[in-house]
């Protein structure tokens, strides 16, 4: 049976009153991502021939943060069914499937999308229902089935018998509806309720009324989790670290604390990769095989390559591009830098807008002075030099191959390769100063402590 065209409408009109901000409910992030934007890649993947976003409040916010959408303005927001049809009224010729999600409920799979619309080849079918199953039904809407496993009615809880609300069957809100038949449904919608509205489930029983069946599709809890305010989002942040690292775990990477590791919606890891607890990643970061980040490490924007060693507290930034068997040791920043081979920056030193060659050696303490109050200069390391502890390496400068920076030198010239670089006052030595020194503080502090009694 050929496939039926469809067009998703996506309800974001709402004011998201219970998050308390001024930010739009749907623009919140999950996992470093806006929550809407999981539901709009899911979509692409079942490549819709249209998708609409219905607004309303703050809908500046959604027009500048996706351009390229089709959206939809219910000036007045009237309920789910008054959206479907201000949506319908914009695809006048179009007589497929109109799939109806919510913006914050971002969560569906493709599979249970999938599966929707498969019911909906059913010649006699003209309406299908997402439900779910929750641990607490409490008071969501109970999707009734009748005999032949088609949807009989929705019942809200309120309104629900004993023997109704013992059914844990329920109502995620959102469906698929035969376009064609929908238009002339919502036309005939009442908003005769307590809030003046026009309800979409309100056409369950007119497409019962026609004749035809209103299929049920079931999702898990979490599928259809809604977030609506804060501690919804941070529930829906744990769920799906959650589920990250349970991916991460069956690919192949090692976690001592799971629960303690998170993950941006982009972090790339491959097997045999090593976490230690309190890892956190920001976006745009990619560890290779064999790589350990030890405990309390900070990654973002960074690249860390086959083997190499990361950590204890560690941060890498936007930039760092940390080599084959290099090693980032305890409280080293790192941002903007490749890090070569076998290079080792162990322990705290900050470099930045650099590069390090391969097997150089960065002592501890060692800074690249990389910015004036104005612009960035870069430092280049050459590959086997050694930079000894507590350095300043004051940018544009290089050292070459192969050279040594003496402890505590302040560089600012370039050194030549094999050469030593050393730029640090001569050491004095003043024979009995410090025990003059001692005598006379000794004196001073006594006389302070006299006087004071005097007075």
């Amino acid at each position: 049976m050929p496939k039926t065209p469809f067009a998703a409408l996506i309800l974001a009109a709402g004011k998201g009153t219970r998050m308390k901000s001024t930010r739009h409910k749907v623009l919140h992030c999950v996992g470093g991502k806006p929550m809407i934007g999981y539901l709009l890649d899911t979509l692409k993947t079942l490549a819709p021939a249209r998708t609409l976003m219905v607004v309303g409040a703050e809908k500046e916010q959604l027009l500048a943060a996706y351009p390229d959408m089709d959206f939809v303005t219910q000036s007045r927001q009237l309920g789910t069914g008054h959206a479907a049809k201000v949506a319908l009224d914009q695809l006048p010729e179009f007589k497929g499937n109109l799939m109806v999600l919510f913006g914050d409920t971002p969560f569906i799979p493709a599979s249970v999308m999938q599966t929707m619309l498969e019911a909906m080849q059913n010649a006699n079918t003209g309406i299908t229902v997402l439900g779910f199953r929750p641990k607490e039904p409490g008071k969501y809407g109970r999707l009734i089935k009748g005999a032949d496993g088609s949807l009989a009615r929705i019942t809200e809880y309120k309104d629900a018998t004993d023997a109704e609300r013992t059914v844990d069957l329920c109502n995620s809100g959102m469906m698929v509806l035969d376009a064609t038949k929908a238009r002339r449904w919502l036309a005939s919608l009442k908003n005769t309720n307590a809030a003046g509205e026009y309800y979409l489930t309100d056409l369950v029983a007119l497409a019962r009324a026609d004749g035809l069946k209103v299929a049920v599709v079931e999702a898990n809890e979490d599928d259809v989790m809604g977030i609506n305010s804060r501690t919804d989002l941070a529930h829906a942040e744990a769920v799906l670290q959650k589920k990250w690292r349970a991916a991460a775990l069956d690919a192949g990477v090692s976690m001592t604390d799971p629960s303690t590791v998170y993950f941006h919606h982009d972090t790339k890891l491959a097997a045999d990769v090593m976490l230690e607890p309190g890892v956190f990643f920001g976006p745009g970061v990619t560890i290779e095989a064999g790589v350990t980040i030890k405990a309390y490490s900070h990654i973002e924007g960074a690249v860390i390559r086959c083997g190499a060693s990361v950590g204890p507290f560690a941060r890498l930034r936007p930039g760092a591009d940390i080599g084959p068997q290099a090693k980032i040791g305890n409280f080293v920043e790192i941002k903007k830098t490749d890090v070569a081979a076998g290079a080792k920056v162990s322990h705290l030193s900050y470099i930045g807008d650099a590069s390090v060659g391969a097997g150089a050696n960065i002592g501890a303490g060692t800074i690249t002075c990389n910015y004036d109050g104005f612009l960035k200069y870069k430092t280049e390391i050459g590959p086997g030099a050694f930079i000894g502890s507590n350095s300043a390496l004051v940018a544009p400068v290089t050292i070459g191959d192969g050279a040594i920076v003496g402890a505590g030198s302040v560089i600012t010239s370039d050194i030549k390769a094999d050469a030593l670089g050393v730029a640090r006052g001569k050491q004095r030595e003043i024979t009995g100063y410090a025990k003059k020194f001692r005598t006379q503080k000794a004196a001073e502090k006594a006389a302070q402590k006299t006087t004071k009694t005097q007075k």
